[in-house]
């Protein structure tokens, strides 16, 4: 019994030994884990899910105007290096939206199986065609609507609005 993990004889090569040869099979676990999908990593989901709220999600208001738009566009950093050409704020608590992940999973437009339906309240904002970054002016238009956003991770937390 050469990789006993008893500590009795008293050899400290051995007990050395021992703990790599564990750590190293942590190690190997923990690696085969991520690499089936089975374990996700939360500092990419997080970092999806925050970029996620920052571009999408607007609770404070039940809708916007044009100058909503241009403001919002720009306090969420989202006309450099150019106009982004149109964007959707959703108008509803977090807890909402995040429940959308929790309803059948439908087809996105890239074809992943990770999408999720709901009816929220809606701005989506639209470039004007003359509008040059960093003076980007949009077009707003307020609505109830269906969105379809991707949904990731253990729990399931919106990613990525596809449509």
């Amino acid at each position: 019994m050469p990789y006993s993990l008893s500590f009795e004889s008293g050899d400290p090569i051995m007990a050395t030994t021992t703990l790599q040869r564990t750590h190293s099979l942590l190690l190997l676990l923990l690696l085969t884990l991520l690499g089936l999908g089975l374990v996700q990593p939360s500092y990419g989901q997080s970092y999806m899910y925050q970029r996620f709220l920052r571009q999408h999600v607007d609770p404070s208001v039940s809708g916007g105007n044009d100058g909503y738009c241009n403001v919002m566009m720009q306090r969420r950093k989202m006309i450099r290096p150019v106009c982004k050409q149109f964007n959707t704020f959703i108008h509803e608590d977090i807890g909402n939206i995040n429940s959308i992940c929790s309803t059948a999973n439908i087809q996105c437009k890239n074809g992943s199986m990770n999408c999720h339906q709901g009816v929220v309240k809606v701005t989506d904002c639209k470039v004007s065609g003359s509008s040059r970054s960093p003076n980007c002016r949009y077009r707003a238009l307020a609505s109830t609507r269906r969105v379809v956003i991707a949904c990731e991770g253990t729990p399931e937390l919106p990613v990525h609005f596809d449509r």
